[in-house]
Parts: structure tokens; C-alpha cells; sequence
């Protein structure tokens, strides 16, 4: 009798147990209503008065301040009820970009104290699981990032696919910048850079590939560096360089263009420009397809790179209507042009980042993968790949075929 009472006794228990744990989804709960959902994110290097106008958050007495410049932390809030929700006059914000986000700046020691320090002026609590875009001065770039990259990648809401770019100038204004094409301005930069990567402008570089290259030992990252126009349109001006956490240069637009060719990435959206030589006259030619090869060996007790490129192109337009580009001298004398053109900028795009120190491409990781007892016996760090990225030999071959010419009505 005892034994059935027991049995029966454990059947309710059994049950409850499963059922706690289902009606525990919504003990933490936070309506939509109650937090504010930040976009997009500026720093900036704070004015000198910063330090005079710093309310004492996150330290008193006890508790003092670390001792490092200040920064400037600017936060694009959506604004409940004012987001477009779809084309047209929809979602309240009478296509006034203005009227859709509210734009708050702070100062503070480190991005944890700026961010402390807008959660006391803001009601809601600070939600960043929307958060698309974060922008950086070349200012505090130049001085590293490392504090920002940790405080970033320890924040579970922060997405690996935002854009982290560094801006020429003030990050501060991009944020700020009303464009006519998006009611939201957020958008209007995620749009500028992800429509960049579909047309072949842009390698795809967000900002989880950035952390995930920065954390390699033989290779170094970039970040897109870009700048505000007069009519607050946002221009792609090259690719910043790091070696570490700290910006240490920048391409030319164009340059973009070697590094994708070099990596083999498609698709091709660059245009050029390319001179016959027996004239002045000139072509210009659209890349359609890239492919590249990297191969290795050691030469003398040091790596060499044989790194050999091809570049299909069409051709788009000519200055003059005395040149015929419908014979085959003609297409291979543009094609062997192009190819010269795109040898000279990928050799002088490797030789800045050479100078630079900052392996890009990724070289010392082939050397990790390929000769790994030459690795581990002569390089073995990051450091030290620096150092020996300055020395190391290329060999850069090009090739280059005209697929299309147009056509014309007679």
C-alpha cells in the first residue's frame, strides 16, 4: 500500500518538474516600449573643455577616472512609431529623415564609461541587438581601437555583420547626415556599403571578418574609410590599413580594386581607362571577372610570392570614332595594356602595405598552412611577422582578355 501511495505521489512531481521549466520564458521580459534601440554609434577625440563638462557617473573619489584621452560617443536612437515601416509616407516621419532617429553624444574615459554615461540620460534602457553601423574618426583610429573592438565583441547584442568603418574627419557628422535617398540615415550607410560589395566594389568586410583577421597571426585587417560629401552623400575613399589595432594608412579608391584582383574576388565592377600606343586615343573598359593564384617558396631563408592574376574585361566606350576595336590587334594590344596597368598598381598597392607592415592579404598565413616548420622555427609571432612582412619578395604576374565589345546600329 505504501509502495502505490508513493507511485502515485511521483506522477504529479514528475509533471511539475517539466512544466516549471516552460513557464519560465518570460521572467526576464523587456517590451519593445521600454528600451532604446541605438542604430549606429560615432567616436570621436573629445574637445579639451570635455574633461571640465564630464558628469562623475562611473567614478568619485574611490573610484578615479583612468588616465587617457576622452572621447566623444554619439548615439543614433530610433524613435518609437517614427521608423518607416515600408515605401511611401508610412511610419509618421513625413520622409523627414530628422523626425526618425534622435541623435545624443556623450564624452567619457572609455566606451564603457560613454555608454554609462548616456544610459543616465536616456529613459529607456540602451539596446543594441539593432545596432548596423559603428563609426570611427581617423583620429582615434590612428591612436588603436583595441578598447573599442573588447567592448564590442563582449557585448552579446552587438551583431558580427555591422559595418565598422573609420571616416576622414569628424565620425560624428556621418551620423548626423540627413541623405535624401533613406528616411533612415543608419540605412543609407548600410546601403552605400553593402550595395558597394554586390556591385565588386567593396570586398565584403564586416566587422566580425575585421575582429576574426585582426586575431590571426599572418594577417592584419581593414576597415572601409569613408567620407562625407556636400550633399551628405557618403563617398568610399580606399581601404584603411591596420597593423593591429591601430590605423596606419589608407589606399586610393582604385587600389580597392588590386586588392580584390590579387584575392581573387568577385564580382568585378571597377572601371579604367586604358591608352593604345600608337595614339592618344583612349578605351574605356569594364571588369567583369577576376581569378588569382598565390603560390610559395622559400627563397635564401625568406618567403617569395608568386602571385599570378587574371582580369576579363569588356570594353565600354571610346574617346574617338577613328579607333576600331572590332580586330583582334586591337582587343589583345587593350587587353596587354590593361594587364601592364594592373601589374604596376597591384605591385605598388603590396609595397605600401610592405611599408606599412600590415600584411592585408593574409601572406603569413599561407606561410603558417604551407610551411609550417618554417613558421614555427623562424616566425612563430604576430610581431614578428610584422617585421619580416617589409622583406619579403613578390613576383606579380597579370593577364587580361577583352570578352565584349558592344555593339552598334549602322
Amino acid at each position: 500500500m505504501g509502495r502505490t501511495i508513493r507511485k502515485l505521489s511521483a506522477k504529479p512531481l514528475f509533471v511539475l518538474l517539466l512544466v516549471v521549466p516552460l513557464a519560465t520564458g518570460c521572467w526576464d521580459r523587456l517590451e519593445i516600449e521600454e528600451r532604446a534601440v541605438v542604430l549606429g554609434i560615432s567616436v570621436d577625440v573629445a574637445e579639451p573643455v570635455a574633461r571640465e563638462k564630464e558628469d562623475e557617473v562611473s567614478h568619485l573619489g574611490a573610484y578615479p577616472p583612468p588616465k587617457m584621452d576622452m572621447i566623444k560617443v554619439a548615439a543614433q536612437i530610433a524613435l518609437p512609431g517614427r521608423i518607416p515601416l515600408g515605401p511611401g509616407e508610412g511610419g509618421g516621419a513625413n520622409n523627414d529623415p530628422g523626425k526618425a532617429v534622435w541623435v545624443v553624444n556623450v564624452v567619457g574615459h572609455t566606451i564603457d564609461d560613454a555608454i554609462m554615461n548616456l544610459q543616465q540620460q536616456i529613459s529607456g534602457r540602451l539596446f543594441f541587438g539593432h545596432l548596423r553601423v559603428i563609426v570611427v574618426s581617423e583620429e582615434v583610429a590612428k591612436k588603436g581601437i583595441q578598447n573599442l573592438n573588447d567592448y564590442l565583441r563582449r557585448n552579446s547584442e552587438v551583431r558580427r555583420m555591422a559595418w565598422l568603418m573609420i571616416s576622414k574627419g569628424k565620425a560624428e557628422n556621418l551620423i548626423k547626415a540627413t541623405p535624401r535617398l533613406e528616411r533612415v540615415p543608419t540605412l543609407y550607410l548600410i546601403s552605400t556599403l553593402d550595395d558597394a560589395v554586390k556591385q565588386g566594389k567593396f570586398p565584403r568586410d564586416y566587422t566580425g571578418m575585421f575582429w576574426s583577421n585582426v586575431s590571426k597571426k599572418g594577417q592584419e585587417g581593414f576597415l572601409p574609410y569613408v567620407e562625407m560629401m556636400k550633399e551628405q552623400n557618403i563617398e568610399i575613399k580606399g581601404m584603411a590599413l591596420f597593423r593591429g589595432d591601430k590605423m596606419v594608412g589608407a589606399t586610393k579608391p582604385f587600389e580597392i580594386a588590386a586588392y580584390m584582383l590579387i584575392k581573387g574576388l568577385n564580382p568585378a565592377g571597377y572601371r579604367g581607362m586604358v591608352r593604345l600606343t600608337d595614339s592618344e586615343d583612349t578605351v574605356t573598359i569594364n571588369a567583369t571577372h577576376r581569378a588569382s593564384n598565390i603560390g610559395l617558396e622559400i627563397r635564401n631563408g625568406h618567403p617569395h610570392f608568386r602571385i599570378t592574376a587574371f582580369s576579363e574585361i569588356n570594353v565600354e566606350e571610346k574617346t574617338s570614332e577613328a579607333v576600331t576595336v572590332a580586330t583582334t590587334d586591337v582587343l589583345e594590344r587593350i587587353a596587354n595594356e590593361n594587364a601592364q596597368s594592373l601589374q604596376k598598381i597591384c605591385e605598388q598597392l603590396i609595397r605600401k602595405s610592405q611599408k606599412y607592415g600590415a600584411d592585408i592579404f593574409g601572406f603569413g598565413e599561407y606561410v603558417r598552412a604551407y610551411q609550417p616548420q618554417y613558421w614555427n622555427r623562424h616566425v612563430r609571432t604576430k610581431e614578428k611577422w610584422q617585421q619580416m612582412y617589409k622583406d619579403v619578395t613578390f613576383e606579380v604576374r597579370m593577364s587580361s582578355f577583352v570578352r565584349r565589345i558592344g555593339m552598334k546600329a549602322e
